[in-house]
């Protein structure tokens, strides 16, 4: 899976209430969350933001609650990755399980300036730069399953089509 897209930058810490303030926590439609992604640290954010951009950021990146929401209302926004040098464990997890790819990268916000333009590698697990004279960075690529969760769009349809394959009749 590759990746192409402009970088909005942020900072170290960024917790789930900047990402999806607590007052929107009761909107249920994604694509709405996806409207008030950023809100709490960066009002422009939807106005800046297009189809197939990357956030990148510094450290522990989606700290604070474990809200599902976070990681949904980046998707919905129209972000295809996140980039960080390293991010929260529970909101590692819950990315995953929506779909959403997440990337660990030493320096990240050292190296990536804010709208460089990046091309991402999922399963090479390499980033180029075309902003910086087509620089690369190496990250770890995900394992097989991880990919598989991330091209079915998360965890649930991951089961749904495993078990589709499988024959297994559900009600």
């Amino acid at each position: 899976m590759e990746i192409k897209g402009k970088a909005l930058k942020y900072r170290d810490n960024i917790n789930t209430d900047e990402i999806i303030p607590a007052k929107f926590l009761n909107i249920r439609s994604e694509e709405e969350l996806g409207r008030h992604c950023m809100e709490g640290i960066d009002l422009l954010f939807n106005s800046k933001v297009r189809k197939g951009d990357v956030i990148v950021a510094g450290r522990n990146f989606g700290c604070g609650s474990s809200r599902e929401h976070a990681p949904v209302s980046i998707k919905a926004a129209g972000i295809s990755c996140v980039i960080a040098e390293s991010f929260a464990r529970i909101f590692f997890r819950n990315a995953i399980n929506i779909g959403l790819p997440i990337i660990e990268l030493k320096d990240s916000s050292k190296k990536i300036s804010e709208n460089d333009i990046l091309e991402v590698n999922l399963e090479k697990g390499k980033i180029i730069n075309h902003s910086k004279n087509n620089e690369e960075y190496t990250f770890f690529a995900f394992p097989e399953f991880l990919k598989n969760i991330i091209n079915t769009g998360g965890l649930i349809p991951y089961i749904k089509a495993d078990i589709n394959k499988k024959g297994v009749k559900t009600k």
